[in-house]
Order: structure tokens, then C-alpha cells, then sequence
């Protein structure tokens, strides 16, 4: 089967590996789409992601595609469904697993990280976590639900109510996201603040955003908002964040910024607003519900994907020569919608 390996840092070859083999538990799919993120710019640059990526490795964490085959234990998925794959793979025995916070797993493993993934023709995944997807989601969307249930995993963590201004710093694929989750979630009032005047504005008339921000030439209004979501992982819009809320506020820190980052904020004005500032890894158990927003219309994410790749163009991609990216998926196999 044909697959892009990572052999180093920053660099991929394409090769022709044999079809892996599946454990009694594990499901062989026949991969239609691979999304790429921000991870996988941090893999490809030698960065950990959820988990150190090894090479040679196949990357590819965000994957839809057809079941080819199952183990003998394997009952939830048959040959020929369209499924997407939840990566995060927990091994269900450590303290955070047994206290029912499997995120923060102490052996967390991963598709596409800790094991090949779906840039390949080919690849396998636990049963437990392969979702069969309704007949009204493209294997194209469902590529990109990974990234959606991670932010509904970030929202469950707040305490939401339709009364609360919300908002989200980042007009990145996921600052996009959440823009649309926290509408779903029934916030009546959503704002987007970012450095892109075309997403700004398509977020603005057609997905719902009521006031945009470009935060090269405005300022994000202060002590302003009850919901902050920091979707960049810079220190820089971490400060913004803390800075925009009003008294009893909540923070999600959801960017991913370099491990050595720090960003200031004045201690007093937490105490005295009273602010919650929370964080938020990857998605335990909210690949059913993101699946399910996509299938009911809440979230638009095929709106978002704005270039559909071929594996060739993976690492001009992720080394910056394909520009105006909103989401790329790429189409790894000949597999249909």
C-alpha cells in the first residue's frame, strides 16, 4: 500500500508498505481522508504532539475511511461501514483512567502519533475506537471530527449558559470551531477575534459570529466577556484572554504553544474577578456527541475545509508553500464523499 512515512524531522518518503495486520480487537480501514493540524506540524517538526511521534512513523491522527476488515472480537463495526476514528488510545489501568479523567492517561497512545496512522492507504485502530458515521456525514467531514470533539471536550469542562457573552481568540481552523460549538451550546452572543479579514468575515455572515476583531488593527474590548476560548497558544492572546473578561469569568486555555512559553497576568485582578482559567487536552469520550452536532447541521465544518491534498502535497503543506489555508484534509484513498 502506498503511505507517507516520517523518516525525521521534516522529512517524508513515500513508500510501498505491506497491509498491516489486525489483532482480534483491531479494525483494517481502507482510509478515505486524513485531516492535518496543528500536531502535525509539531510532529513533522521533531515537537511531541499528545505523545512523542518515533519515525519512521505514518502520521495522520484525523482519518474517515471504509472498514476492509475486523478481528475476531470486533462486534461494533462491520466491513463495508464509513467510519471515523477517535486517535486517543488509553490504557484503561493507570490512576487518571481508574478516576475517570482518561485524557491525562499515563500511557496514552495514538493513531497517527504513537502508531501509524491514516496518511496511508491502509491502517488499523482498535475497535473501541472506531464510530460508524451516519449516512448524511461525508467521509470528507468526517475527517475534521476529531478537532470537534476536542472542542467539545474544552466546552464540557466550562459551566455555559445562553445568557454569557462568549469570546474566542483565534480565527484558526479551531477558533472557527469552537465559534460555531459555543453557538450550538446555546451562548447567545459569540464573538471572534483574529488577523484575517476574509475568515473574519465569513464567520460574521455565514456561520453566526456577531462581532469580529482583527486584533492587527483593534483592540479586543476589556472586561467584557463572561467566556474566553484562547485558540492560538501564543502568550501574547493568552494575555488578551485573561484581559477581556469581566468579573466571574471562565478561561479555556485550549492553544498549544511552545513548551517553554510563559505569559504574564496580574494575579490581583484574577482574585478580585474572581476568574476561572482552565485547560483542556485532547477529547476523552465526546467522539459520539461531536459526531453527532456534524450530523444535525449544528456544525458546519465542511464550510471550513478550504484545500483537499494529495499525499505529495503533505510536506509543502506543512513547510508553508500552500498558503490561505483554512482546513486541509487530504484524499488518501478512492473511496468516495
Amino acid at each position: 500500500m502506498k503511505a507517507l512515512v516520517l523518516t525525521g524531522v521534516k522529512q517524508f518518503e513515500i513508500q510501498n508498505l505491506p497491509t498491516p495486520e489486525i489483532a482480534p480487537n483491531e479494525v483494517l480501514i481502507n482510509t478515505a481522508y486524513a485531516g492535518v493540524c496543528g500536531t502535525d506540524h509539531d510532529l513533522y517538526a521533531g515537537r511531541p504532539g499528545s505523545a512523542a511521534a518515533v519515525p519512521p512513523i505514518v502520521l495522520g491522527h484525523e482519518n474517515s475511511g471504509i472498514v476492509e476488515a475486523i478481528g475476531a472480537e470486533v462486534t461494533n463495526v462491520k466491513p463495508g461501514d464509513r467510519v471515523a476514528v477517535d486517535p486517543n488510545i488509553y490504557c484503561g489501568q493507570c490512576e487518571f483512567c481508574l478516576t475517570q479523567r482518561p485524557e491525562l492517561c499515563d500511557h496514552l497512545s495514538a493513531v497517527g502519533v504513537t502508531r501509524d496512522g491514516g496518511l496511508a492507504e491502509q491502517f488499523t485502530a482498535p475497535a473501541s475506537v472506531v464510530y460508524k458515521l451516519p449516512d448524511n456525514v461525508s467521509l470528507r467531514d468526517a475527517a475534521a471530527i476529531e478537532p470537534v470533539s476536542c472542542g467539545v471536550h474544552g466546552l464540557d469542562l466550562l459551566d455555559l449558559h445562553p445568557y454569557q457573552k462568549a469570546l474566542v481568540i483565534g480565527d484558526g481552523f479551531m477558533g472557527q470551531i469552537f465559534a460555531q460549538l459555543l453557538q450550538a451550546y446555546g451562548v447567545h452572543q459569540v464573538d471572534l477575534a483574529g488577523i484575517f479579514d476574509d475568515k473574519l468575515a465569513r464567520n460574521k455572515e455565514q456561520f453566526g459570529v456577531t462581532e469580529t476583531f482583527n486584533t492587527t488593527r483593534e483592540q479586543i474590548p476589556a472586561d467584557a466577556y463572561d467566556v474566553v476560548i484562547e485558540a492560538v497558544g501564543l502568550p501574547a492572546t493568552q494575555a488578551q484572554a485573561v484581559a477581556a473578561t469581566k468579573k466571574g469569568a471562565q478561561v479555556l486555555m485550549f492553544g498549544v504553544g511552545p513548551q517553554e512559553a510563559h505569559f504574564e497576568m496580574n494575579t490581583y485582578d484574577i482574585y478580585k474577578k474572581q476568574l476561572t482559567i482552565q485547560g483542556s487536552f485532547i477529547n476523552p469520550l465526546t467522539f459520539k456527541d461531536a459526531i453527532a452536532l456534524v450530523s444535525t447541521g449544528k456544525m458546519n465544518i465542511g464550510g471550513l475545509i478550504s484545500h483537499e491534498l494529495e499525499l505529495e502535497q503533505v510536506q509543502d503543506f506543512l513547510d508553508g508553500r500552500i498558503s490561505g489555508v483554512s482546513k486541509a484534509v487530504v484524499k488518501v484513498g478512492k473511496v468516495g464523499k
